[in-house]
């Protein structure tokens, strides 16, 4: 596996991909940790090394070019990324898929996405679940999922929901203040 950070105008973001699939993708810490390689990679793996980002291959650097776009205010596709679905269960893959599907500057309920995949109201939660451990966070836009109420509730990114309204609020979606 591999990994590099990059600055973006939201801060430090890392990425780590393994082959030609992306592994794990993490939005900026708002409490840096001594090396951005240990949110990215697995756990139970030994620690990543960095590699400088010009070093990167060149579909990588697509991606960080994108993301810098897209944080930057200029709204990025990132649907064709190519995933390490194989780190993922098939549920949270299906959740995810769901999750894509939704266009930047619209918002979807936890309850939304239960429906859309066959599921009654009840799925909610494990749907919430699964998107709490997104290793994807901005590439798979969790960040568009919000309460059947329509408030931010639940974001596991660095930052919490605050992060969460920082993204909604920069790709243009409506939020409602109380």
């Amino acid at each position: 596996m591999s990994f590099t950070s990059f600055d973006t105008s939201f801060g430090r973001c890392g990425i780590s991909w393994e082959g030609d699939e992306v592994t794990a993708f993490c939005l900026p810490s708002v409490h840096p940790t001594p090396t951005a390689a240990s949110s990215v990679s697995n756990s139970d793996s030994p620690q990543v090394p960095e590699i400088d980002c010009a070093a990167a291959p060149d579909w990588v650097q697509a991606i960080v070019r994108s993301v810098r776009s897209h944080l930057a205010g200029h709204t990025e596709d990132f649907s064709r990324v190519t995933l390490a679905w194989h780190r993922v269960s098939s549920f949270q893959r299906a959740v995810y898929q769901q999750t894509l599907a939704i266009p930047p500057g619209f918002k979807r309920s936890y309850g939304d996405l239960a429906k859309a995949m066959a599921l009654g109201p009840e799925a909610s939660r494990a749907v919430g679940v699964a998107l709490s451990t997104n290793p994807w966070p901005l590439l798979v836009p969790c960040h568009r999922v919000v309460s059947a109420s329509d408030k931010m509730t639940g974001f596991s990114g660095p930052g919490g929901i605050r992060t969460k309204t920082r993204l909604l609020v920069l790709e243009g979606a409506e939020l409602l203040s109380e």
